[in-house]
């Protein structure tokens, strides 16, 4: 058991002005793919990560292409590529890692929210 529960612990973040400072992530895989739909796109400087009111949950992810970042969007990377969070998304993502993952014949970007509470059953919308 001990092991388990100390698999799961994600590493603390630094201190942000006395209080954990707020982060999103994506992994090798999720950062590969999206250099590569940038540069096939030809143009764009990161991949904006936030949420929308929608579904039977309340919320839904939305990701896409950022050709300029805004003075309030907070700004992230990881494995070189720049993900940008807007400050009203980011009280709900925190925490979040972006993966992209390859099931069958499906594949697709998977969101590791640790702030979920609950996701709806068809899977696109979710619940903190």
């Amino acid at each position: 058991m001990r092991g388990a529960a100390t698999r799961n612990k994600r590493p603390r973040r630094p201190l942000e002005r006395g209080r954990l400072a707020m982060a999103v992530t994506m992994t090798e895989r999720a950062a590969q793919r999206v250099a590569e739909y940038l540069a096939r796109r030809g143009r764009g400087v990161a991949l904006r990560l936030g949420v929308r009111t929608t579904g039977c949950s309340g919320m839904a992810y939305k990701l896409e292409y950022v050709d300029q970042v805004a003075p309030d969007d907070q700004l992230f990377e990881a494995h070189g590529v720049k993900i940008v969070v807007d400050a009203k998304s980011l009280a709900f993502i925190d925490g979040t890692e972006l993966d992209f993952v390859r099931e069958g014949l499906n594949e697709g970007f998977r969101f590791n929210n640790p702030n979920e509470r609950d996701r709806c059953g068809c899977g696109e919308s979710f619940r903190v």
